[in-house]
């Protein structure tokens, strides 16, 4: 199971200097460390289809609310008791297990990740992280500690970026981007 933990720093820095902050809370495979120190698995890729989006938007918040049981620097070995929540709240609506749903969310969040989402159009994760690094840049009111670990953060950022395989992704998300982009905003 992934469990991605991001540092609340950048998400906090990012939510109040930008409106890109749904590109900073959604979940993806920006190469940043959990809290283990271990760098995030990568994605595996898959061709989403418009019924998973669907069912996705539909399970968030049940699904968060499981997650949230589980005790944080303890996903190596998570209580068999929440993984069966898991995965029959992902069941419910329609996926085959959590695994399914987490690869769907994992997906979805590759491509949220380079949506602009002043024009909501894909641009590329690079180019979102770098109007993020020019945005913390020129804040003056961030303190140099919190500028310096930022800019450190999405730099590692932007050298672990990883292109989207399926193009069809794309579209798929964009078309649904304002209601995921509510829905991932709440992680």
């Amino acid at each position: 199971m992934r469990v991605i933990v991001r540092p609340l720093v950048i998400a906090a820095i990012v939510a109040i200097s930008s409106p890109l902050a749904v590109v900073a809370s959604s979940h993806g495979a920006m190469a940043q460390a959990d809290q283990s120190g271990q760098p995030p698995q990568a994605v595996k890729q898959v061709a989403l289809t418009e019924k998973q989006i669907q069912g996705l938007l539909a399970a968030k918040k049940e699904i968060d609310a499981v997650v949230s049981k589980l005790p944080e620097g303890q996903s190596d070995q998570p209580d068999p008791k929440v993984v069966a929540q898991l995965d029959n709240v992902a069941k419910k609506y329609k996926f085959a297990n959590f695994a399914e749903y987490d690869e769907v969310d994992g997906n979805v969040g590759l491509v949220m990740e380079g949506i602009d989402p002043q024009t909501k159009k894909y641009v590329g994760p690079e180019v979102v992280i770098k109007k993020q690094i020019a945005e913390i840049q020129a804040d003056k009111k961030m303190s140099a500690k919190d500028k310096k670990d930022a800019l450190d953060q999405l730099n590692a950022a932007l050298k672990g970026v990883t292109p989207v395989q399926f193009p069809e992704n794309i579209a798929l998300v964009t078309k649904y981007y304002d209601k995921l982009g509510e829905v991932m905003q709440q992680d």
